[in-house]
């Protein structure tokens, strides 16, 4: 069935329920202090900002954003572009289009003006739902944007280009709208990037969307009196399939605007969290805030945590080994998955299986995997070779690239770029990528992108970046420069240059060399990685 259809269930069935929780702990709650209050109470001594919705509203915004879309000609197939950062509204939006037939299409917050149009025109978007950070990126080419679209502003001070969505939806009915969907209609299209940079369109059916949320209830147990702690932007398909296990439980789940150990900690304790996502930074950081004393956990309700788990990037076993010291009731699990899969879940770990972390795990809900050679049959099992996957998760096609999807898509199967092995007991471990894409910090850096930036300057003879293990970040970039003949170059240079790149995307090493290149003018980056050590930190970290 429709996802749409588990939260109808919800609002009847829990309609008085909490659904939703935002928590942001940089953002003082003052509402909640009278004036007089205000004038005597330090500002550190409010509680952090919070809203909450029940089921019944959470549904009936975003049966007011159907209606409203549907008002002004939106019907399916047409495709609604949503660029916010996490908020109560998020997901009613998602939802709300979700509902209208129309397609979803969530993008990365991290885009920068040139991106968000690029990416508007490849996957055809009709309307842009934008948040307050995201004016001024919308305004470059907000000409371009608005033809033939519609711009709705969510938040105060609606900028004169667009419309207000306060205002459109305020009159607008709360009942579900007269549009029957099933699981054959198209209902997402996520993006995702290869070596090239370039992002690619990739285009769901509406049995993804299902199966990702039952796959998530199911692995994880996921059950009513649960609560989970989003903490992930929700354009990502995993932050948003992992909650949508709570949508399939009918239970509470909370959006933390904040990654800092204090802020987890604080929202597992008041909200009283019994799952967490985290990305492998995050649980660095609050080991390492543990063991220098800065955190303690006794000042923490924590007893009720109950599962941690980590996707997104490779988990050093180091990692859950202190993390079983602090917190040795915790179950554990994690998990593998694409955008092209639907997000995370077709290999996972299992809770049960701790005693095989390194590994991402065995075949998820509905899925099947298996391992190819270059010449697309299976290998026997301890070969490496490319990691394929099958499931009603899959994806329909790269939108508008026939070359790509061919190329990814064979019999049903999901050609991952992946390379991995299978030991005897039948469990998957990655062993390397196809692909040259850095995971840091849970973020897809693409590093033809930062090498095309980089020979702009006019120094440099030739760059190469290249991922180099990193214990708090899991990858770290690193920029390998060969500097032209007869030239100097410092590393402040570098550094001063590339402050036009946006923050996660400058190299955090830069290392002056010759660029090995083979016999067809390729990079050979595997001899690089080998060179800088990358291969040998990654094995002393595995066996750690």
């Amino acid at each position: 069935m429709p996802v749409t259809e588990y939260l109808e269930r919800n609002a009847k069935l829990y309609p008085d329920e909490v659904a939703l929780v935002e928590l942001n702990p940089d953002e003082k709650d003052t509402r909640r202090a009278s004036w007089k209050e205000f004038a005597l109470i330090q500002p550190s001594r409010f509680e952090p900002y919070r809203r909450e919705i029940t089921w019944s509203v959470f549904n009936e915004k975003a049966n007011r954003f159907a209606h409203m879309l549907m008002g002004r000609g939106i019907k399916k197939g047409d495709k609604v572009g949503i660029l916010m950062y996490n908020c109560l509204e998020w997901l009613p939006i998602y939802f709300g289009v979700l509902k209208t037939g129309a397609i979803a299409v969530p993008f990365n917050f991290r885009y920068d003006a040139e991106e968000i149009l690029y990416c508007v025109e490849l996957a055809e978007v009709d309307v842009i739902v934008f948040g307050s950070a995201f004016i001024g990126r919308i305004e470059i080419n907000a000409e371009r944007l608005a033809k033939g679209r519609l711009l709705i502003y969510v938040g105060d001070g609606c900028p004169a280009f667009a419309e207000s969505y306060r205002e459109l939806v305020a009159d607008c009915s709360s009942q579900s709208p007269d549009v029957v969907l099933t699981e054959e209609d198209f209902g997402a299209i996520y993006f995702s990037s290869g070596t090239t940079g370039f992002p690619k369109a990739i285009l769901h059916k509406h049995r993804s969307l299902t199966q990702a949320a039952e796959m998530e209830q199911k692995h994880h147990e996921t059950g009513r009196e649960d609560t989970f702690l989003c903490i992930p932007p929700l354009y990502h398909t995993g932050a948003k399939f992992h909650w949508m296990g709570s949508l399939v439980a009918g239970s509470r789940a909370v959006l933390l605007k904040g990654t800092s150990p204090e802020a987890i900690l604080s929202a597992v304790s008041s909200e009283k969290c019994t799952i967490v996502w985290l990305l492998v930074p995050w649980a660095q950081d609050i080991l390492d805030a543990l063991e220098r004393g800065d955190l303690k956990r006794e000042d923490y309700q924590l007893d009720q945590w109950r599962l941690m788990h980590i996707g997104a990037q490779p988990v050093p076993p180091s990692l859950i080994k202190r993390w079983r010291e602090y917190f040795p009731n915790h179950a554990y699990d994690t998990n593998y998955g694409l955008s092209e899969s639907t997000g995370p879940g077709c290999v996972h770990l299992g809770m049960e299986n701790i005693h095989k972390v390194g590994a991402i795990g065995v075949p998820g809900y509905r899925w099947e995997c298996k391992i190819v050679d270059e010449n697309d049959k299976e290998v026997a099992r301890g070969e490496v070779g490319e990691l394929c996957v099958k499931g009603p998760g899959v994806m329909t096609c790269y939108y508008r690239n026939e070359e790509a999807t061919a190329e990814t898509l064979k019999d049903g199967w999901l050609y991952t770029g992946d390379m991995a092995i299978q030991d005897e007991d039948g469990f998957y471990f990655l062993v390397d990528r196809k692909k040259d894409v850095i995971v840091s910090g849970g973020e897809n850096i693409y590093p033809v992108q930062i090498e095309d930036f980089m020979r702009r300057h006019d120094k440099i003879k030739d760059v190469a970046v290249i991922g180099l293990p990193d214990r708090r970040l899991g990858e770290k970039t690193a920029a390998v420069i060969e500097v032209k003949d007869g030239m100097s170059c410092t590393q402040e240079e570098l550094e001063e240059f590339c402050l036009e790149l946006p923050r996660y995307k400058r190299p955090k090493e830069y290392i002056f060399s010759e660029i090995p290149r083979n016999a067809t003018g390729k990079i050979e980056k595997p001899k690089l990685r080998k060179m800088y050590g990358a291969d040998q930190l990654v094995a002393k970290e595995n066996q750690a």
